[in-house]
């Protein structure tokens, strides 16, 4: 079982570096929340959906990519650690005080940025996302979750990186688990302050977020650099 904790924990890494840049769609839940917990409810779990089944088509792709690769399975590492550094380093250039919307939509990571539109324009829209059935809340936000293909990038990347890692079903399962419960766990969380507090989040807090998900994201890709080639 010991064997287990370090995929799990892993994918929890994993889950919370995607998942916790508030912009776009992270605004919409929290609106959805304000309009009607239940839907709210379903619409959190349809952007965890998307994160999880981003990473398990990266879990099923990636060992066998890694296998095929092996004798330049170091370089593969490094490949991946310089995609994933680019996207904190720009995560993290737009963890600034002024545009701080702009920077949500610009981020373009994991549920945060789903919907590749800016949090003010997420606001704006408030009119149009009016309160639905909490089936059919759950199907729109899977569908602008999963127009973000900077998820399925970030995941490729860690799982390539890690293929021997997540070569057996059950490190891969326990990877899965991680990801998808760390990333639900989120979301419900931003459901519930979306219901005691509205969207009144001070731009300081939204901006930490920003650095502590981008931060996990940076610190993953030194981990599966080393050793360097």
């Amino acid at each position: 079982m010991s064997e287990l904790m370090t995929p799990t924990l892993a994918g929890a890494a994993a889950g919370l570096g995607v998942a916790m840049p508030m912009g776009a769609m992270s605004v919409l839940l929290l609106q959805e929340a304000m309009r009607g917990r239940r839907t709210a409810v379903a619409a959190a779990a349809g952007i965890a959906a998307v994160d999880l089944g981003y990473a398990a088509l990266a879990t099923a792709l990636g060992p066998w990519v890694a296998s095929h690769i092996s004798p330049v399975e170091a370089w593969v590492r490094l490949a991946s650690a310089v995609i994933l550094l680019v996207i904190a380093a720009r995560g993290l250039a737009g963890a600034r005080p002024p545009g701080v919307g702009a920077a949500a939509s610009d981020s373009g990571l994991g549920a945060s940025a789903g919907s590749g539109t800016g949090a003010g324009s997420g606001a704006g829209q408030v009119g149009v996302f009016v309160q639905a059935r909490p089936g059919k809340a759950f199907v729109r936000y899977v569908g602008l979750t999963a127009l973000n293909p900077t998820t399925a990038l970030y995941f490729a990347a860690l799982t390539t990186a890690q293929g021997a890692a997540l070569r057996t079903g059950a490190a891969g399962g326990a990877f899965l688990l991680g990801v998808g419960a760390a990333s639900l766990l989120w979301q419900q969380a931003l459901v519930t302050l979306g219901s005691l507090a509205g969207t009144r989040i001070p731009d300081r807090a939204r901006i930490w977020t920003f650095r502590l998900g981008y931060g996990l994201v940076a610190a993953y890709a030194v981990k599966i650099a080393l050793p360097l080639p």
